[in-house]
Formats: structure tokens, C-alpha cells, sequence
């Protein structure tokens, strides 16, 4: 402030805060100062502490917003929490690089919640949900994204509700629930609904390109099928997870490469070094199609640490993707409808029938040995 009268004893500042809400004006919090002048011999012609960028003495601007709004003060705090995490567990790790992720949720249920929260803890901030469901009355208590008020009127469609929640607990996070269908290998696709499933396929192909990291977090096992295929199609990385009742899944598909595919009958031993691209996916530990299949086993514990993929796989063989990037969508109608269709392609069929004459083979040769030992 530059002073040129110098009969001016004090100055009145007034420091104005308006916080109207809700139509209702409230300046309560607005002060007034007095400040006093001192007398001075030589009026200084302005005043300032540090050089600009023309090297000349000049007034600094100071940006006090970070200090005041409450976004901002949420976005530095977990920045810092993040970098304590990195210090004291993984000082390489590039938090720079997780924060511009993009993560596709497919799944806004129990896992979708879950795992939406878990991501945006370490930092990532764009994050796309996609599901088709809608809040249940079962649902607040299980998945962490909704509450009540969301179940009622029928319910909110999950993926635009479990969005929103990300966004009050954080603000700074990009996310976005989108109301999609999956297709699934073996429902047939009527006429009328042949436009709606074309253009589903389409968002899902769209997604799944411009994403970083796809993550199947849906109900059933059929409905992984597209998301896997695609992600193998475009070498996009996958994390699969599924819960059954007392059993759960986690594990990470290869990124598939020219040179993945590996000869049949090669050596599944779990004990040897896979490399990545040569990592099974969810479909490479089956022996049949995608259908609606569930497995509780309430006794029995196995541990698989890592599986190699299976030449005949029905989702990303070599086989199953070149049909896949050649013919489109006219590939899939054939998987939708054809319950059969992919165990043909992929010569799943023949190695079934060819299991059953060896088994067949087998027994007789038991007979056989058992009547010798009888006579």
C-alpha cells in the first residue's frame, strides 16, 4: 500500500466474508481492522521484497486457495499419506504413474466396491465402473458404496451410485459408473435385442482400449468371457478377482504377445518360473466353454500359485483372438449363440472325445487283467 497522505493517521480495512446459504445472508464472520500509519520522512515508491521475472522490484502475488479450500486441502493430505506409504514400503514406487492409471471396474458389487476403494487408498484417481444391476436392500451391508437411501425407489442403478460415493469421499477422484451389459457365450441373442447387444459390445470395446488395467469383478464366471477376450485382443492388463462363500480368487492374466503361445502339452509343474506373457487367464484352468457353473468347497484347500496358459484356452488362445480381431462382432454372435461353438473352434471337443476312448481303453484293460488274475 502506498501512502500519500501523510495527515492520514489509520486506515479501516474491512476483511468481508459472506457465508449466504440456502438464500439466507450471513456476513457474521466479516471483520474490521484499524490499522495505524505510521509517519514516514521518505514515502517509499512501492514496496516489494523480491525481484519479478524482468528483474525489477515488484509486488508478490500470493496464492492462499490451496490453504482454504477443502478439496484441495483433502488432495494434499492423501498425497502425503501416499508418499509415507512409499517411504516406509516401497520407496520405488511411482506415484506419479499409479495416479494417471485408468482402472475399468467391471463389477459395482461387493468386489467393486471393495476394490474401488482399496485403488483410490494407493493413489489412483480415474476410475470407470460398469455394471448393469441396480441397489438392493441387501446390498448397503455387504458393499461399501451405498446406503440405504439408495435402495429406495426401486434403486439407484449401481455403478452411477457407487461413482457418486467415490466422489464424497473424495473429491479429487475422476470416477464414472456406467449402466452397461455384459454378453455372455451360450445366451442366445434374439432379434430385437441384436442392436442393443451390438452397441453394448461396442462401449465395452471402447472402454476396455482406452483403460490401463481392466479388473473382472463380476457375478458369474460366463460374464468374464468378453472382458478377458478383449483385454487379451489389446494386450491390456487384467486383474481377476471372485468370492464364493468361504473361497476367493486373485489372480493376474499374462499379457499376451506374438510369441505367447506355447506348444501343446507342454509342462503345467507349478514350481517353474512362468514368464508374464505366457501367464494362463481365468478361462486357461478349464477344460470347457464358459457356462453358469459355481463350486463351493467347504473342505477342501488348494493352492495354485500360478498356471501356464492352456493352448486350447476359450478366451485368450491364439485361436479364439485371431477369430476374434478377424471377424468382429460376427465371431461373437456365433459364441453367443452356440453354446458349442467354442469348444469346436478350439478343439476342446476332440480332446474330450479323445480323453473318453483312452479312459474307455483304460477300464477294458483292467477287466481284462482282472479276469487273467481270476482264472
Amino acid at each position: 500500500m502506498e501512502v500519500r497522505d501523510k495527515s492520514l493517521p489509520e486506515v479501516d480495512i474491512v476483511c468481508f466474508r459472506d457465508r449466504s446459504k440456502d438464500g439466507i445472508r450471513d456476513i457474521s464472520c466479516s471483520l474490521v481492522l484499524t490499522v495505524k500509519v505510521p509517519s514516514f520522512t521518505d514515502v517509499p515508491k512501492c514496496v516489494g521484497w523480491e525481484k519479478n521475472e524482468r528483474s525489477k522490484l515488484g509486488p508478490r502475488m500470493v496464492n492462499l486457495s490451496a490453504s482454504m479450500d477443502p478439496t484441495r486441502l483433502a488432495e494434499s493430505a492423501v498425497d502425503l499419506n501416499l508418499k509415507l506409504m512409499r517411504w516406509r514400503l516401497l520407496p520405488e514406487l511411482n506415484l506419479d504413474k499409479i495416479s494417471q492409471t485408468k482402472c475399468l471396474l467391471l463389477g459395482a458389487g461387493t468386489l467393486g466396491c471393495n476394490v474401488a476403494r482399496c485403488l483410490m487408498g494407493w493413489g489412483v484417481r480415474h476410475l470407470t465402473l460398469v455394471d448393469n444391476g441396480r441397489v438392493s436392500y441387501s446390498n448397503p451391508v455387504r458393499q461399501s458404496l451405498f446406503v440405504f437411501e439408495d435402495c429406495m425407489n426401486g434403486g439407484r442403478l449401481k455403478a452411477e451410485a457407487a461413482a457418486e460415493s467415490l466422489k464424497k469421499i473424495f473429491p479429487g477422484v475422476n470416477a464414472t459408473g456406467l449402466n452397461i451389459s455384459l454378453p455372455m457365450p451360450g445366451h442366445p441373442v434374439s432379434d430385437g435385442a441384436l442392436e442393443m447387444v451390438k452397441s453394448d459390445v461396442q462401449k465395452l470395446d471402447d472402454l476396455v482400449q482406452s483403460h490401463d488395467a481392466i479388473f473382472l469383478l463380476l457375478d458369474t464366471r460366463e460374464s468374464r468371457w468378453l472382458p478377458t477376450l478383449m483385454a487379451a485382443a489389446k494386450q491390456k492388463i487384467v486383474i481377476c478377482s471372485a468370492l464364493g462363500f468361504d473361497t476367493f480368487l486373485v489372480m493376474r492374466h499374462g499379457i499376451k504377445t506374438e510369441n505367447s503361445e506355447i506348444p501343446s502339452g507342454a509342462s503345467l509343474s507349478s514350481h517353474m518360473i512362468i514368464p508374464g506373457d505366457q501367464l494362463g487367464c481365468y478361462f486357461c484352468n478349464d477344460v470347457v466353454a464358459p457356462g453358469n457353473i459355481r463350486c463351493f468347497l467347504s473342505r477342501f484347500h488348494q493352492v495354485l500359485p500360478a498356471s501356464r496358459m492352456f493352448d486350447k484356452c476359450t478366451a485368450c488362445s491364439k485361436t479364439v483372438v485371431d477369430s476374434y480381431k478377424k471377424e468382429g462382432f460376427e465371431f461373437l454372435l456365433k459364441a453367443f449363440n452356440d453354446p458349442g461353438y467354442l469348444e469346436n473352434l478350439t478343439g476342446l471337443t476332440q480332446m474330450h472325445m479323445d480323453t473318453l476312448d483312452a479312459e474307455v481303453w483304460d477300464f477294458s484293460d483292467d477287466e481284462e487283467c482282472s479276469s487273467m488274475e481270476m482264472s
